[in-house]
């Protein structure tokens, strides 16, 4: 699975620049204003898609696995043709679109179900993806922020748990530098509380994770959290349901206009 992701991936990224211009009409560069979706199964989307998001916003966009823009509808992610649903990033783009009406939004999402955090440290195969995404998509807009959901594949031990914090903050830390921009927003979302029930060990490595979730902002400048609190899953104790996810992606946009206002808001 692995390597066929990377393959695919990496054929994508061979198309010719002028190709990400053929579905859309892009506004001037600076106008379209471009955010990396990372993370595990809960950032691509598991929840079942309604006819809202089929519907797209005349200024929301997605960055296709083929590296064209198109109108962003769901699924935004493909990570798993079989699992596909809806995800934060739709309702994210299309608040921060009606935020700002003089701009495009572009969605560029590179998460992939069941990652844990290892496979995005730098060096890792989707953090390089990643980057060689945003770098494909920035010839056409400007970065404006990250959006991470991950971390219930590392709240099943100890080790991974209370060890995630530090190693998140290195990943932003490098992921900054490589797109060079070190004081790029970056927005984490916290895991599901329903992860509480699946046992007292798991109950508390989850709350490690989110509580170093929470605690990223004092780690790193320009960082922010959006809360996973009453929100519901989709009936697995793993997945949030559509609501819960178009809910959840408004949250990841008042984070992000909050650090994008500058500091002390």
């Amino acid at each position: 699975m692995r390597l066929h992701f990377i393959c695919a991936l990496t054929a994508a990224a061979s198309v010719a620049t002028n190709a990400a211009t053929n579905a859309v009409q892009l506004p001037m560069k600076e106008k379209l204003h471009i955010y990396l979706l990372m993370g595990q199964s809960n950032m691509a989307g598991r929840g079942k898609i309604g006819s809202e998001d089929k519907t797209p916003h005349p200024r929301v966009l997605m960055f296709a696995p083929d590296n064209q823009w198109e109108p962003a509808v769901e699924p935004i992610t493909h990570d798993k043709p079989a699992l596909l649903g809806v995800g934060p990033g739709l309702s994210f783009g299309k608040a921060m679109a009606e935020q700002n009406p003089e701009v495009t939004i572009g969605l560029v999402s590179c998460a992939f179900g069941g990652t844990p955090l290892k496979r995005w440290e730098p060096g890792a195969d989707l953090y390089s993806n990643a980057v060689l995404r945003a770098k494909l998509a920035l010839r056409n807009g400007t970065l404006k922020g990250i959006l991470w959901h991950q971390g219930e594949s590392d709240s099943g031990t100890s080790t991974n748990a209370n060890s995630y914090g530090e190693r998140l903050a290195k990943m932003v830390q490098a992921i900054r530098a490589d797109l060079a921009s070190p004081n790029l927003p970056f927005v984490a979302g916290q895991i599901g509380e329903f992860l509480y029930d699946r046992g007292p060990d798991h109950a508390q490595y989850t709350r490690v994770v989110n509580e170093a979730i929470a605690k990223l902002p004092e780690r790193l400048p320009a960082a922010g959290c959006a809360s996973s609190k009453g929100l519901k899953d989709k009936g697995d104790v793993l997945h949030f349901d559509a609501a819960s996810q178009r809910e959840l992606g408004r949250r990841y946009a008042a984070e992000m206009m909050r650090l994008q206002a500058g500091p002390g808001n």
